[in-house]
């Protein structure tokens, strides 16, 4: 008698993911190139790379990388991240791929390092090395929830690269991507915001998300039936944070008003919402370069031309580049951009997040640190 049918369907979901980056590894790696260049390099002494440490801390040699690829699951202790977790450390032992767990301690709760000790313990129980906790400070730019995200991704960047991981698998489900969804819309953020999370994102498509095709139960009932304890944040519950408020009221009314079906239509509304920004995306990376002089500058006659989803798609471009982070660009930036292409009427310079500034100039666009 085979595993239970949600069990079952997190191996498969963690084996295809698997397989993916043992190709991808082995590809970059080459038959006749030394193990250290397909993945950390090897330094010689005295090189400024030889040596890696956390700040303060004690500086500790990198460790060699062997020519299997190591996969670190991002583990909160929750149901998915479990799930997660225990998929990948039965599927680990059947394939050519080293398998470990970092769990990110937010310090945002009483006895918060306890449990992350405690999600430790149950990650090397399965087997699963290295195993580590992290302890970070969340700060307060850009909300509690947007500062606490960008903590922990800096944290499990910081883990891979300490690693040597060749990807970070993440538990993120359909019933994630649809809560993102209905995010991005409320902000107005455009068809980029509506495509929601990638199933591989960051750095060479370090961070993979192999559960965006089940739901939440799914991942519930693996762990239930596997007798795997989960522990549940109760900032998941907590009205005071938008996606827990959009979890347990907005999709319930949702699913109320109209119908079983919603999440799994939203969950397709992402990948065709992606599919079309990756379109647009390529259109404005080969169009922003009929659009800039001899000097580099933008010009306004150009950028006026392009259709206005390319032009802004270029402007979002030029701006990251300036220095504007793009986790702090909205819609109404852009806007604002945008009419110094569409509506000239002698605007000053605007100011823009990351201390950027954009004005016209001369019939060009220029846009700078201020």
């Amino acid at each position: 008698m085979g595993p239970h049918p949600a069990v079952a369907a997190i191996r498969l979901a963690v084996r295809r993911v698997l397989h993916d980056v043992i190709t991808e590894f082995h590809r970059h790696a080459g038959p006749d190139r030394p193990v250290e260049a397909a993945g950390r390099p090897a330094h010689a002494a005295g090189s400024p790379y030889a040596e890696a440490g956390t700040a303060g801390g004690p500086r500790t040699a990198l460790p060699e990388r062997p020519d299997t690829p190591l996969v670190l699951v991002a583990c909160s202790g929750g149901a998915d991240s479990m799930a997660l977790a225990s998929a990948l450390a039965f599927e680990a032992r059947k394939l050519d791929v080293r398998a470990g767990g970092i769990t990110v301690d937010h310090n945002l709760q009483p006895g918060s390092g306890l449990r992350a000790a405690e999600v430790v313990t149950r990650l090397t129980a399965m087997d699963l090395d290295p195993v580590e906790a992290v302890a970070v400070h969340v700060g307060r730019e850009g909300g509690p929830e947007a500062a606490a995200r960008d903590a922990r991704y800096a944290a499990l960047d910081a883990a891979a690269e300490r690693h040597g991981a060749a990807a970070v698998l993440l538990g993120h489900t359909r019933d994630d991507q649809a809560e993102t969804v209905l995010l991005g819309l409320a902000r107005g953020s455009g068809i980029r915001s509506l495509s929601g999370m990638a199933a591989a994102s960051g750095p060479a498509g370090r961070y993979r998300r192999p559960f965006l095709q089940l739901d939440r139960q799914t991942a519930r009932k693996a762990c239930l039936v596997q007798s795997i304890p989960v522990w549940d944040d109760p900032h998941n519950i907590d009205p005071a944070y938008t996606r827990s408020r959009l979890r347990h009221e907005g999709l319930p009314a949702l699913e109320k008003a109209l119908g079983k079906g919603v999440v799994e239509a939203l969950a397709r509304t992402a990948q065709l919402s992606r599919d079309d920004a990756d379109a647009l995306d390529t259109w404005a990376a080969e169009a922003e370069l009929t659009v800039r002089d001899e000097t580099g500058r933008l010009e306004c006659a150009g950028l006026y031309a392009l259709p206005p989803a390319v032009r802004r798609r270029v402007l979002r471009r030029a701006l990251i580049e300036a220095g504007a982070p793009a986790g702090s660009l909205f819609a109404r930036h852009l806007e604002e951009v945008d009419r110094l292409i569409t509506g000239w009427r002698g605007q000053r310079a605007i100011n823009l997040p990351g201390r950027v500034e954009a004005l016209r100039q001369g019939g060009r666009l220029v846009i700078r640190q201020s």
